[in-house]
């Protein structure tokens, strides 16, 4: 992933943001052993961005699309209230399971349930409404994943949907993969629906927050 903000300032903005729990340290170094795409972690300016938001917005039941290692799942499980839910969607065994691993040595493990398979799936068999919900799995589903959860998600409810900047290749004309073309259909789609109020936020990657009408 190529920087979007300098990185000296996304330093210093990560430094100057309140610190990450011990726990969610440990897995951000974990997940750099575990995996050379250790790129696609949140870390640590996002992480307490997304335990920000809800917070703000008092989300009691927020749903994820991709939990990867589990750092955005822990981060943002922080911010529920003592009866609060977070249900998470991981395509693969092996990520789920080292999420699994920190998730049961967190204060938030009878909080939040990991399902594992394809998450359009799953999101067939969750039943009532989500406060917030984020999006951050292949980006070829992301249009299919947001008109899922939209019926889902409580009027005035939040959906953030990760990596929507691509490392600025939605710029450029001459990138044709289906990762850029799927962002580039995603980002117009979202900026056209009436549905939502939306805004692009140029933090790390790219983040679309969309909030439901």
């Amino acid at each position: 992933m190529t920087d979007i903000t300098d990185p000296q300032i996304e330093t210093y903005a990560a430094e100057h943001s309140s610190p990450e729990p011990p726990l969610l340290a440990e897995l951000a170094q974990a997940t750099r052993e575990f995996s050379t795409a250790h790129g696609m972690m949140v870390g640590r300016l996002e992480g307490r961005f997304l335990k920000t938001l809800v917070a703000v917005s008092r989300a009691r039941r927020v749903l994820e699309i991709g939990t990867f290692t589990g750092y955005s799942a822990l981060s943002m499980a922080e911010a529920l209230p003592a009866d609060g839910r977070l249900v998470t969607c991981e395509l693969s065994r092996k990520h789920a399971d080292l999420a699994l691993s920190f998730i049961g040595r967190s204060p938030y493990r009878d909080m939040i349930e990991v399902r594992v398979g394809p998450a359009l799936d799953t999101l067939r068999t969750l039943e009532g409404e989500f406060d917030f919900v984020f999006i951050d799995a292949d980006k070829p589903g992301y249009r299919d994943y947001y008109e899922t959860v939209l019926p889902m998600v409580v009027q005035g409810g939040l959906i953030c949907v990760d990596n929507v900047l691509w490392s600025g290749r939605v710029l450029d004309a001459g990138e044709a993969d289906a990762n850029t073309i799927a962002l580039r259909t995603f980002n117009e789609h979202v900026a056209a629906d009436r549905r939502v109020e939306c805004v692009i936020v140029p933090i790390r990657d790219g983040l679309t927050l969309a909030r439901k009408l």
